[in-house]
């Protein structure tokens, strides 16, 4: 199971942390995905990082304003998002799946959460 938090109402320019705390499975040989969903739209995917080598990939939309990490003591992934845009208004879900390579793609993940809002609106 995947829970995600940390979502929530922010200003443009703000950040927000959201998490992923997996129960009942080991992360380390997970790669993960966070995908976003916004109203009317397709999910797309956001940001994936490798089981094997803790690589991470982001689509252009949030590169160089999104991080993710993982604490493997914890069981937990987090995505960092800084400099927050209007559009980046959506329900956030992480994703996991047992594959060394990180993807983009949400339908190479089986595993979801449940998803968090972020709403960034001024």
């Amino acid at each position: 199971q995947l829970v995600e938090s940390g979502g929530g109402l922010v200003q443009p320019g703000g950040s927000l942390r959201l998490s992923c705390v997996a129960s009942g499975f080991s992360l380390d040989y997970y790669s993960i995905g966070w995908c976003r969903q916004a109203p009317g739209k397709e999910r797309e995917g956001v940001g994936s990082l490798s089981s094997a080598d803790g690589s991470t990939m982001y689509a252009s939309s949030v590169k160089g304003r999104f991080t993710i990490s993982r604490d493997k003591a914890k069981n937990t992934v987090y995505l960092q998002m800084n400099s927050l845009e209007p559009e980046d208004t959506a329900v956030y879900y992480c994703a996991a799946e047992r594959r060394a390579l990180a993807t983009m793609y949400a339908g190479d993940f089986s595993a979801w959460g449940q998803g968090t809002q972020v709403t960034v609106s001024s």
